[in-house]
Protein backbone atom coordinates (compact mmCIF):
# COMPACT_ATOMS: atom_id res chain seq x y z
CA UNK A 1 0.00 0.00 0.00
CA UNK A 2 2.00 2.34 1.05
CA UNK A 3 4.29 4.76 0.01
CA UNK A 4 1.94 6.82 1.95
CA UNK A 5 0.87 6.29 5.02
CA UNK A 6 1.43 9.00 6.91
CA UNK A 7 -0.23 9.97 8.38
CA UNK A 8 -0.21 10.50 7.71
CA UNK A 9 -1.69 8.55 8.35
CA UNK A 10 -1.24 11.27 10.46
CA UNK A 11 -0.63 12.65 7.45
CA UNK A 12 -1.74 12.19 5.53
CA UNK A 13 -2.25 10.66 4.04
CA UNK A 14 -5.23 9.85 -0.55
CA UNK A 15 -7.70 8.04 -4.13
CA UNK A 16 -10.82 6.80 -6.84
CA UNK A 17 -11.91 4.23 -9.87
CA UNK A 18 -14.20 3.11 -12.77
CA UNK A 19 -16.17 1.56 -15.24
CA UNK A 20 -15.47 0.32 -18.61
CA UNK A 21 -18.78 0.38 -20.31
CA UNK A 22 -21.46 2.13 -22.14
CA UNK A 23 -23.14 4.97 -20.36
CA UNK A 24 -26.54 3.63 -21.27
CA UNK A 25 -26.09 0.28 -19.55
CA UNK A 26 -28.53 -0.70 -16.85
CA UNK A 27 -27.62 -1.92 -13.36
CA UNK A 28 -27.51 -5.54 -14.50
CA UNK A 29 -24.54 -4.76 -16.73
CA UNK A 30 -22.31 -3.94 -13.79
CA UNK A 31 -19.98 -6.90 -14.07
CA UNK A 32 -18.99 -6.09 -17.62
CA UNK A 33 -18.98 -2.31 -17.67
CA UNK A 34 -18.56 -1.23 -14.11
CA UNK A 35 -21.27 1.35 -14.74
CA UNK A 36 -24.45 1.61 -12.75
CA UNK A 37 -25.98 4.45 -14.73
CA UNK A 38 -29.51 3.70 -15.73
CA UNK A 39 -30.49 6.89 -17.50
CA UNK A 40 -28.18 7.10 -20.54
CA UNK A 41 -26.95 10.35 -19.03
CA UNK A 42 -23.85 10.23 -21.19
CA UNK A 43 -26.01 11.08 -24.22
CA UNK A 44 -27.19 14.31 -22.64
CA UNK A 45 -25.32 17.56 -22.24
CA UNK A 46 -22.84 17.10 -19.44
CA UNK A 47 -23.38 18.92 -16.19
CA UNK A 48 -20.43 21.03 -15.11
CA UNK A 49 -19.18 20.39 -11.56
CA UNK A 50 -16.17 21.54 -9.59
CA UNK A 51 -14.12 19.38 -7.26
CA UNK A 52 -11.03 19.32 -5.08
CA UNK A 53 -8.93 16.18 -4.85
CA UNK A 54 -6.27 16.04 -2.13
CA UNK A 55 -3.86 13.42 -3.38
CA UNK A 56 -0.46 11.86 -2.82
CA UNK A 57 2.49 13.67 -4.44
CA UNK A 58 3.19 10.57 -6.54
CA UNK A 59 -0.30 10.47 -8.04
CA UNK A 60 -0.53 11.36 -11.72
CA UNK A 61 -2.96 14.05 -12.98
CA UNK A 62 -6.61 13.08 -12.73
CA UNK A 63 -7.06 13.77 -16.44
CA UNK A 64 -4.81 10.76 -17.13
CA UNK A 65 -6.95 8.32 -15.14
CA UNK A 66 -9.02 6.37 -17.67
CA UNK A 67 -11.44 5.04 -15.08
CA UNK A 68 -12.21 8.55 -13.80
CA UNK A 69 -12.99 9.86 -17.28
CA UNK A 70 -15.36 6.93 -17.81
CA UNK A 71 -17.03 7.51 -14.44
CA UNK A 72 -17.67 11.15 -15.28
CA UNK A 73 -18.97 10.11 -18.70
CA UNK A 74 -21.33 7.53 -17.21
CA UNK A 75 -22.66 10.05 -14.70
CA UNK A 76 -23.11 12.72 -17.34
CA UNK A 77 -20.79 15.19 -15.63
CA UNK A 78 -17.68 17.13 -16.50
CA UNK A 79 -15.70 17.94 -13.36
CA UNK A 80 -13.19 20.76 -13.21
CA UNK A 81 -10.70 19.37 -10.69
CA UNK A 82 -8.33 21.29 -8.47
CA UNK A 83 -5.57 18.86 -7.46
CA UNK A 84 -3.76 19.49 -4.18
CA UNK A 85 -0.68 17.61 -2.99
CA UNK A 86 0.69 19.92 -0.28
CA UNK A 87 -0.31 22.47 2.39
CA UNK A 88 -3.95 21.41 2.38
CA UNK A 89 -4.41 22.35 6.03
CA UNK A 90 -3.48 25.97 5.37
CA UNK A 91 -5.49 26.21 2.16
CA UNK A 92 -8.54 24.58 3.69
CA UNK A 93 -8.89 27.03 6.57
CA UNK A 94 -8.93 30.03 4.26
CA UNK A 95 -11.32 28.39 1.80
CA UNK A 96 -13.87 27.23 4.36
CA UNK A 97 -13.82 30.58 6.13
CA UNK A 98 -14.66 32.30 2.83
CA UNK A 99 -17.55 29.91 2.13
CA UNK A 100 -16.48 29.71 -1.53
CA UNK A 101 -16.10 25.96 -1.97
CA UNK A 102 -16.41 23.48 -4.87
CA UNK A 103 -19.26 21.04 -5.41
CA UNK A 104 -17.19 18.09 -4.17
CA UNK A 105 -14.23 17.38 -1.91
CA UNK A 106 -12.48 14.04 -2.44
CA UNK A 107 -9.83 12.57 -0.18
CA UNK A 108 -9.45 10.71 3.09
CA UNK A 109 -10.94 12.93 5.81
CA UNK A 110 -9.81 16.09 4.01
CA UNK A 111 -13.00 17.60 5.41
CA UNK A 112 -13.35 16.44 9.00
CA UNK A 113 -16.15 16.09 11.52
CA UNK A 114 -14.64 19.11 13.27
CA UNK A 115 -15.09 21.09 10.03
CA UNK A 116 -18.75 20.05 9.89
CA UNK A 117 -19.17 21.32 13.44
CA UNK A 118 -17.37 24.60 12.85
CA UNK A 119 -18.82 25.47 9.44
CA UNK A 120 -22.50 24.64 9.85
CA UNK A 121 -24.59 24.95 6.73
CA UNK A 122 -21.62 24.72 4.38
CA UNK A 123 -21.87 20.98 3.65
CA UNK A 124 -24.75 18.98 2.22
CA UNK A 125 -26.65 16.45 4.36
CA UNK A 126 -26.36 13.42 2.07
CA UNK A 127 -28.88 11.36 4.04
CA UNK A 128 -31.53 13.26 2.07
CA UNK A 129 -29.99 12.11 -1.22
CA UNK A 130 -28.84 8.51 -0.57
CA UNK A 131 -31.87 7.17 -2.47
CA UNK A 132 -30.26 8.64 -5.59
CA UNK A 133 -27.11 6.54 -5.02
CA UNK A 134 -28.15 2.87 -4.83
CA UNK A 135 -24.54 1.68 -4.69
CA UNK A 136 -23.96 3.71 -1.53
CA UNK A 137 -27.12 2.22 -0.07
CA UNK A 138 -25.84 -1.24 -1.02
CA UNK A 139 -22.64 -0.55 0.93
CA UNK A 140 -24.65 0.59 3.96
CA UNK A 141 -26.83 -2.54 3.77
CA UNK A 142 -24.00 -5.08 3.37
CA UNK A 143 -21.50 -3.28 5.65
CA UNK A 144 -23.67 -1.50 8.23
CA UNK A 145 -20.56 -0.30 10.05
CA UNK A 146 -19.97 2.05 7.10
CA UNK A 147 -23.25 3.81 7.88
CA UNK A 148 -22.17 4.10 11.52
CA UNK A 149 -18.94 5.74 10.33
CA UNK A 150 -20.86 8.17 8.12
CA UNK A 151 -23.65 9.18 10.48
CA UNK A 152 -23.37 12.17 12.80
CA UNK A 153 -24.98 12.13 16.28
CA UNK A 154 -27.99 14.04 14.90
CA UNK A 155 -28.51 11.45 12.16
CA UNK A 156 -27.13 13.55 9.33
CA UNK A 157 -24.52 12.34 6.84
CA UNK A 158 -22.07 14.91 5.51
CA UNK A 159 -19.24 12.65 4.36
CA UNK A 160 -19.23 9.15 2.88
CA UNK A 161 -16.70 6.51 4.02
CA UNK A 162 -14.69 3.90 2.18
CA UNK A 163 -14.43 0.14 2.53
CA UNK A 164 -11.38 -1.44 0.89
CA UNK A 165 -11.47 -4.90 2.46
CA UNK A 166 -8.09 -6.45 1.69
CA UNK A 167 -5.72 -4.75 4.11
CA UNK A 168 -3.96 -6.47 7.07
CA UNK A 169 -4.23 -5.74 10.78
CA UNK A 170 -1.30 -3.32 10.89
CA UNK A 171 0.09 -0.68 8.56
CA UNK A 172 3.62 -0.90 9.91
CA UNK A 173 6.19 -3.64 9.56
CA UNK A 174 9.65 -3.52 11.13
CA UNK A 175 12.60 -4.21 8.83
CA UNK A 176 16.29 -4.92 9.34
CA UNK A 177 18.96 -5.54 6.73
CA UNK A 178 19.60 -9.28 7.04
CA UNK A 179 22.55 -9.06 4.65
CA UNK A 180 24.25 -6.59 6.99
CA UNK A 181 23.63 -8.89 9.93
CA UNK A 182 25.17 -11.76 7.99
CA UNK A 183 28.12 -9.65 6.82
CA UNK A 184 28.97 -8.82 10.44
CA UNK A 185 28.07 -12.19 11.94
CA UNK A 186 25.28 -10.67 14.08
CA UNK A 187 22.12 -12.30 15.39
CA UNK A 188 18.67 -10.82 14.94
CA UNK A 189 18.07 -8.42 17.87
CA UNK A 190 15.20 -9.23 20.24
CA UNK A 191 15.47 -6.39 22.81
CA UNK A 192 16.18 -2.66 22.80
CA UNK A 193 19.71 -3.22 24.14
CA UNK A 194 20.44 -5.79 21.46
CA UNK A 195 19.12 -3.40 18.82
CA UNK A 196 21.48 -0.70 20.11
CA UNK A 197 24.49 -2.99 19.76
CA UNK A 198 23.47 -4.08 16.27
CA UNK A 199 22.96 -0.49 15.10
CA UNK A 200 26.32 0.49 16.56
CA UNK A 201 27.99 -2.29 14.56
CA UNK A 202 26.14 -1.16 11.43
CA UNK A 203 27.64 2.31 11.91
CA UNK A 204 31.19 1.35 12.74
CA UNK A 205 31.94 -1.75 10.67
CA UNK A 206 31.09 -0.92 7.03
CA UNK A 207 28.00 -3.13 7.16
CA UNK A 208 27.17 -2.75 3.48
CA UNK A 209 30.72 -3.75 2.51
CA UNK A 210 31.37 -1.03 -0.03
CA UNK A 211 34.61 0.17 1.59
CA UNK A 212 33.07 3.35 3.01
CA UNK A 213 32.46 2.98 6.76
CA UNK A 214 30.56 6.28 6.91
CA UNK A 215 27.69 5.88 4.44
CA UNK A 216 25.46 3.58 6.50
CA UNK A 217 22.34 5.00 8.21
CA UNK A 218 21.66 2.59 11.09
CA UNK A 219 18.08 3.81 11.79
CA UNK A 220 15.68 6.00 9.83
CA UNK A 221 12.07 7.10 10.29
CA UNK A 222 9.89 9.94 8.96
CA UNK A 223 10.05 12.23 12.03
CA UNK A 224 7.30 12.93 14.54
CA UNK A 225 6.13 10.90 17.51
CA UNK A 226 3.13 8.94 16.19
CA UNK A 227 1.46 7.62 13.07
CA UNK A 228 2.64 4.89 10.77
CA UNK A 229 6.28 3.80 10.18
CA UNK A 230 7.37 5.53 13.37
CA UNK A 231 9.33 4.57 16.52
CA UNK A 232 6.09 4.93 18.50
CA UNK A 233 5.46 1.27 17.62
CA UNK A 234 8.30 0.43 20.03
CA UNK A 235 5.83 1.31 22.79
CA UNK A 236 4.43 -2.14 22.07
CA UNK A 237 7.67 -3.44 23.63
CA UNK A 238 6.27 -2.10 26.91
CA UNK A 239 2.74 -3.41 26.43
CA UNK A 240 1.01 -0.41 24.84
CA UNK A 241 -1.32 -1.29 21.96
CA UNK A 242 -1.42 1.64 19.58
CA UNK A 243 -4.57 1.98 17.48
CA UNK A 244 -4.55 3.30 13.94
CA UNK A 245 -1.08 4.71 14.43
CA UNK A 246 -2.19 6.73 17.50
CA UNK A 247 -0.97 9.90 15.83
CA UNK A 248 -2.22 12.00 18.77
CA UNK A 249 -1.08 9.53 21.42
CA UNK A 250 -4.42 8.09 22.56
CA UNK A 251 -4.79 4.39 23.31
CA UNK A 252 -6.90 2.07 25.47
CA UNK A 253 -5.55 -0.25 28.14
CA UNK A 254 -7.89 -2.56 30.05
CA UNK A 255 -10.85 -0.40 29.05
CA UNK A 256 -9.26 2.87 30.18
CA UNK A 257 -8.53 5.64 27.69
CA UNK A 258 -4.98 6.95 28.08
CA UNK A 259 -2.42 8.98 26.16
CA UNK A 260 1.16 7.78 25.85
CA UNK A 261 2.47 11.35 25.56
CA UNK A 262 2.37 11.63 29.35
CA UNK A 263 3.02 7.95 30.09
CA UNK A 264 6.29 6.94 31.79
CA UNK A 265 6.76 4.27 29.13
CA UNK A 266 6.90 6.99 26.48
CA UNK A 267 9.56 8.80 28.50
CA UNK A 268 11.57 5.58 28.59
CA UNK A 269 11.31 5.29 24.80
CA UNK A 270 12.44 8.89 24.32
CA UNK A 271 15.46 8.25 26.57
CA UNK A 272 16.34 5.24 24.40
CA UNK A 273 15.99 7.22 21.16
CA UNK A 274 18.21 9.96 22.59
CA UNK A 275 20.80 7.29 23.42
CA UNK A 276 20.70 6.11 19.80
CA UNK A 277 20.96 9.66 18.52
CA UNK A 278 23.94 10.50 20.75
CA UNK A 279 25.75 7.52 19.27
CA UNK A 280 25.03 8.75 15.73
CA UNK A 281 22.68 5.85 14.98
CA UNK A 282 19.66 7.87 13.77
CA UNK A 283 19.58 9.68 10.45
CA UNK A 284 20.47 13.31 11.33
CA UNK A 285 17.86 14.50 8.81
CA UNK A 286 15.05 12.58 10.47
CA UNK A 287 13.17 15.71 11.58
CA UNK A 288 13.75 17.70 8.41
CA UNK A 289 13.45 15.36 5.42
CA UNK A 290 10.10 14.89 3.71
CA UNK A 291 8.48 11.54 3.02
CA UNK A 292 9.81 11.36 -0.53
CA UNK A 293 13.38 11.79 0.73
CA UNK A 294 12.71 9.24 3.47
CA UNK A 295 11.70 6.73 0.84
CA UNK A 296 14.46 7.49 -1.63
CA UNK A 297 17.28 7.10 0.92
CA UNK A 298 16.14 3.56 1.68
CA UNK A 299 16.35 2.70 -2.03
CA UNK A 300 20.15 2.93 -1.73
CA UNK A 301 22.43 2.93 -4.77
CA UNK A 302 22.12 -0.10 -6.99
CA UNK A 303 22.89 -3.15 -4.87
CA UNK A 304 24.30 -1.04 -2.04
CA UNK A 305 21.84 -0.45 0.79
CA UNK A 306 22.09 2.65 2.97
CA UNK A 307 19.57 2.00 5.77
CA UNK A 308 19.93 -0.76 8.34
CA UNK A 309 16.76 -0.64 10.46
CA UNK A 310 13.48 1.11 9.73
CA UNK A 311 9.72 0.75 9.42
CA UNK A 312 7.48 0.61 6.35
CA UNK A 313 4.50 -0.88 4.59
CA UNK A 314 6.23 -3.69 2.67
CA UNK A 315 9.86 -4.34 1.74
CA UNK A 316 9.48 -3.70 -1.99
CA UNK A 317 7.77 -0.39 -1.30
CA UNK A 318 10.25 0.71 1.36
CA UNK A 319 13.48 -0.37 -0.32
CA UNK A 320 12.55 -0.91 -3.97
CA UNK A 321 12.54 -4.18 -5.86
CA UNK A 322 16.34 -4.38 -6.16
CA UNK A 323 17.18 -4.07 -2.45
CA UNK A 324 14.05 -5.60 -0.90
CA UNK A 325 15.53 -9.15 -0.78
CA UNK A 326 18.24 -7.90 1.60
CA UNK A 327 15.69 -7.08 4.30
CA UNK A 328 13.86 -9.23 6.83
CA UNK A 329 10.58 -8.43 8.54
CA UNK A 330 11.15 -8.54 12.32
CA UNK A 331 9.11 -9.58 15.32
CA UNK A 332 8.41 -6.80 17.84
CA UNK A 333 11.24 -6.23 20.31
CA UNK A 334 10.99 -6.67 24.08
CA UNK A 335 11.98 -3.61 26.08
CA UNK A 336 14.53 -5.72 28.01
CA UNK A 337 15.62 -9.32 28.40
CA UNK A 338 13.89 -9.64 31.78
CA UNK A 339 10.57 -8.15 30.63
CA UNK A 340 7.73 -10.62 31.23
CA UNK A 341 4.71 -8.53 30.23
CA UNK A 342 2.83 -8.58 26.96
CA UNK A 343 4.42 -7.35 23.75
CA UNK A 344 2.00 -5.56 21.44
CA UNK A 345 1.98 -3.61 18.19
CA UNK A 346 -0.14 -1.04 16.35
CA UNK A 347 -3.59 -2.45 15.51
CA UNK A 348 -4.70 -0.55 12.40
CA UNK A 349 -7.28 -2.80 10.74
CA UNK A 350 -10.14 -0.34 10.99
CA UNK A 351 -8.29 2.67 9.63
CA UNK A 352 -6.72 0.60 6.83
CA UNK A 353 -9.97 -0.93 5.60
CA UNK A 354 -12.40 1.86 6.41
CA UNK A 355 -12.11 5.60 6.11
CA UNK A 356 -14.00 8.71 7.14
CA UNK A 357 -15.35 11.47 4.91
CA UNK A 358 -13.82 10.37 1.61
CA UNK A 359 -16.27 12.45 -0.40
CA UNK A 360 -18.18 15.53 0.76
CA UNK A 361 -20.65 17.77 -1.11
CA UNK A 362 -21.21 21.49 -0.82
CA UNK A 363 -24.65 22.51 0.43
CA UNK A 364 -24.46 25.34 -2.12
CA UNK A 365 -24.06 23.04 -5.11
CA UNK A 366 -26.60 23.82 -7.81
CA UNK A 367 -26.28 20.34 -9.32
CA UNK A 368 -26.78 17.94 -6.42
CA UNK A 369 -28.54 15.31 -8.53
CA UNK A 370 -25.64 15.16 -10.99
CA UNK A 371 -23.14 15.07 -8.14
CA UNK A 372 -24.97 12.10 -6.64
CA UNK A 373 -24.88 10.29 -9.98
CA UNK A 374 -21.10 10.67 -9.95
CA UNK A 375 -20.85 9.54 -6.34
CA UNK A 376 -22.93 6.48 -7.20
CA UNK A 377 -20.46 5.58 -9.96
CA UNK A 378 -17.53 5.71 -7.53
CA UNK A 379 -19.23 3.27 -5.16
CA UNK A 380 -19.92 0.75 -7.90
CA UNK A 381 -17.59 -2.07 -6.71
CA UNK A 382 -16.07 -2.57 -10.17
CA UNK A 383 -15.30 1.14 -10.35
CA UNK A 384 -14.11 1.15 -6.75
CA UNK A 385 -11.42 -1.44 -7.33
CA UNK A 386 -10.08 0.89 -10.02
CA UNK A 387 -10.20 3.81 -7.58
CA UNK A 388 -7.85 1.71 -5.46
CA UNK A 389 -5.60 -0.05 -7.97
CA UNK A 390 -5.98 1.78 -11.29
CA UNK A 391 -7.88 1.30 -14.54
CA UNK A 392 -9.04 -1.97 -16.07
CA UNK A 393 -6.59 -2.53 -18.90
CA UNK A 394 -3.29 -1.01 -17.80
CA UNK A 395 -3.61 -1.79 -14.09
CA UNK A 396 -6.26 -4.49 -13.70
CA UNK A 397 -6.96 -7.44 -15.98
CA UNK A 398 -10.57 -8.36 -16.67
CA UNK A 399 -10.37 -12.14 -16.95
CA UNK A 400 -13.69 -12.26 -18.82
CA UNK A 401 -15.36 -14.62 -16.34
CA UNK A 402 -16.38 -12.15 -13.66
CA UNK A 403 -12.95 -12.22 -12.03
CA UNK A 404 -10.15 -9.67 -12.07
CA UNK A 405 -6.41 -9.59 -11.38
CA UNK A 406 -4.17 -6.70 -10.35
CA UNK A 407 -1.39 -6.47 -12.93
CA UNK A 408 2.31 -5.88 -12.18
CA UNK A 409 3.77 -2.46 -13.01
CA UNK A 410 4.50 -1.87 -16.67
CA UNK A 411 7.84 -0.46 -15.54
CA UNK A 412 9.68 -3.47 -14.13
CA UNK A 413 11.87 -1.19 -12.01
CA UNK A 414 8.85 0.19 -10.15
CA UNK A 415 7.41 -1.60 -7.11
CA UNK A 416 3.65 -2.36 -7.12
CA UNK A 417 2.88 -0.10 -4.15
CA UNK A 418 4.40 2.94 -5.81
CA UNK A 419 2.64 2.09 -9.07
CA UNK A 420 -0.71 2.01 -7.30
CA UNK A 421 -0.19 5.46 -5.81
CA UNK A 422 1.06 6.73 -9.17
CA UNK A 423 -1.86 5.30 -11.12
CA UNK A 424 -4.93 6.17 -9.12
CA UNK A 425 -6.41 7.81 -6.05
CA UNK A 426 -5.48 4.63 -4.19
CA UNK A 427 -6.30 4.49 -0.47
CA UNK A 428 -7.46 8.11 -0.44
CA UNK A 429 -10.39 7.53 -2.78
CA UNK A 430 -14.08 6.91 -2.03
CA UNK A 431 -14.77 3.22 -2.62
CA UNK A 432 -16.75 0.12 -1.79
CA UNK A 433 -14.76 -3.05 -2.56
CA UNK A 434 -17.61 -5.50 -2.09
CA UNK A 435 -16.81 -8.86 -0.52
CA UNK A 436 -18.33 -10.44 -3.63
CA UNK A 437 -15.72 -8.92 -5.98
CA UNK A 438 -13.31 -11.67 -7.10
CA UNK A 439 -9.99 -9.84 -7.39
CA UNK A 440 -6.55 -11.46 -7.27
CA UNK A 441 -4.17 -9.09 -5.52
CA UNK A 442 -0.76 -8.02 -6.76
CA UNK A 443 2.61 -9.13 -5.47
CA UNK A 444 2.95 -6.30 -2.96
CA UNK A 445 -0.28 -7.20 -1.16
CA UNK A 446 0.76 -10.84 -1.06
CA UNK A 447 4.08 -9.65 0.39
CA UNK A 448 2.26 -7.66 3.06
CA UNK A 449 0.52 -10.75 4.33
CA UNK A 450 3.76 -12.77 4.38
CA UNK A 451 5.79 -10.00 6.01
CA UNK A 452 3.09 -9.51 8.66
CA UNK A 453 3.64 -13.03 10.01
CA UNK A 454 6.29 -11.96 12.59
CA UNK A 455 3.68 -9.58 14.07
CA UNK A 456 0.97 -12.20 14.43
CA UNK A 457 1.22 -12.91 18.16
CA UNK A 458 1.63 -9.22 19.04
CA UNK A 459 -1.56 -8.43 17.12
CA UNK A 460 -3.65 -10.94 19.06
CA UNK A 461 -5.06 -8.03 21.03
CA UNK A 462 -8.22 -7.73 23.09
CA UNK A 463 -10.50 -5.78 20.76
CA UNK A 464 -12.94 -4.97 23.56
CA UNK A 465 -10.43 -3.71 26.14
CA UNK A 466 -7.26 -2.64 24.31
CA UNK A 467 -8.38 -1.08 21.01
CA UNK A 468 -9.99 2.35 20.76
CA UNK A 469 -12.82 2.17 18.17
CA UNK A 470 -12.27 5.73 17.00
CA UNK A 471 -13.50 5.08 13.47
CA UNK A 472 -16.99 4.33 14.79
CA UNK A 473 -17.39 7.08 17.39
CA UNK A 474 -19.00 10.42 16.59
CA UNK A 475 -18.67 13.30 19.02
CA UNK A 476 -21.08 16.15 19.59
CA UNK A 477 -20.22 19.48 17.98
CA UNK A 478 -19.25 20.95 21.33
CA UNK A 479 -16.99 18.04 22.24
CA UNK A 480 -15.51 17.99 18.74
CA UNK A 481 -14.59 21.66 19.01
CA UNK A 482 -13.15 21.23 22.48
CA UNK A 483 -11.07 18.20 21.50
CA UNK A 484 -9.83 19.79 18.29
CA UNK A 485 -8.55 22.88 20.11
CA UNK A 486 -6.99 20.79 22.89
CA UNK A 487 -5.35 18.39 20.46
CA UNK A 488 -3.76 21.26 18.56
CA UNK A 489 -2.22 22.57 21.77
CA UNK A 490 -1.15 19.14 23.04
CA UNK A 491 0.40 17.92 19.78
CA UNK A 492 2.26 21.20 19.19
CA UNK A 493 3.78 20.85 22.65
CA UNK A 494 4.58 17.17 22.11
CA UNK A 495 6.11 17.62 18.66
CA UNK A 496 8.43 20.37 19.81
CA UNK A 497 9.62 18.47 22.85
CA UNK A 498 9.98 15.12 21.10
CA UNK A 499 12.36 16.51 18.48
CA UNK A 500 14.31 18.40 21.14
CA UNK A 501 14.55 15.45 23.53
CA UNK A 502 15.65 12.97 20.84
CA UNK A 503 18.31 15.28 19.42
CA UNK A 504 19.48 17.15 22.53
CA UNK A 505 18.22 15.19 25.55
CA UNK A 506 16.66 16.64 28.69
CA UNK A 507 13.50 14.56 28.99
CA UNK A 508 14.35 13.34 32.50
CA UNK A 509 14.71 16.83 33.98
CA UNK A 510 11.91 18.43 31.96
CA UNK A 511 9.34 15.62 32.16
CA UNK A 512 7.29 16.75 35.16
CA UNK A 513 6.92 20.30 33.84
CA UNK A 514 5.98 18.93 30.40
CA UNK A 515 3.27 16.69 31.87
CA UNK A 516 1.80 19.67 33.74
CA UNK A 517 1.82 21.73 30.54
CA UNK A 518 0.10 18.90 28.64
CA UNK A 519 -2.65 18.72 31.25
CA UNK A 520 -3.03 22.50 31.11
CA UNK A 521 -3.27 22.25 27.31
CA UNK A 522 -6.36 20.05 27.69
CA UNK A 523 -5.06 16.47 27.53
CA UNK A 524 -6.94 15.21 30.59
CA UNK A 525 -10.11 16.95 29.44
CA UNK A 526 -9.90 15.10 26.13
CA UNK A 527 -9.30 11.78 27.87
CA UNK A 528 -12.43 12.33 30.01
CA UNK A 529 -14.49 13.10 26.91
CA UNK A 530 -13.16 10.08 25.02
CA UNK A 531 -13.72 7.77 28.00
CA UNK A 532 -17.37 8.81 28.13
CA UNK A 533 -17.90 8.06 24.44
CA UNK A 534 -15.87 4.86 24.61
CA UNK A 535 -17.94 3.53 27.53
CA UNK A 536 -21.17 4.43 25.75
CA UNK A 537 -20.04 2.75 22.51
CA UNK A 538 -18.88 -0.42 24.26
CA UNK A 539 -22.11 -0.66 26.27
CA UNK A 540 -24.02 -0.95 23.00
Amino acid sequence: MRTKLMVFLTVILIFATVLAGCSGSDSNAEDKSGSNSGDNSGAKAKVKLTGIMVKHPLTKPLAEMEWLQKAEEAAGVDIEWQEITADWGQKKGTMLASGDIPDLFVGGNVITDADFAQFKGLFQDLSELISQAPKVQEMFDTKPETKVIATQPDGKIYGLPKYQRFWPASATRQFINQKWLDNLGLAMPTTWDELYEVLLAFKEKDANGNGDPNDEIPMDFPGGFGGFFNPAVLLGSEGITLTDGSSQGYFVEEGKVKNFLTDERYKKLVVFLNKLNKAGLINPEVFTHDYTKYQSIARGEGDTAKVGFTWGWVASDRFGEQLAPQYASMSPLKVSADYTGKVSWSYDYNTLNYGTNHIVMSAKSKNKEAAMRFINELYNPVVSMQVLFGSIGPNIKDNGDGTYSVLPPTDTKMDPGTWKWTSSMADAGPMYIADTINLTLGKDMQEVLTQSEPLKSALEVNLEKDVFPGMFIKYSDADNNTMSLNNTNVTNLANTNFAKWVTKGGVETQWDAYVKESIKAGLEQNIEIMQKYYDDYMSK
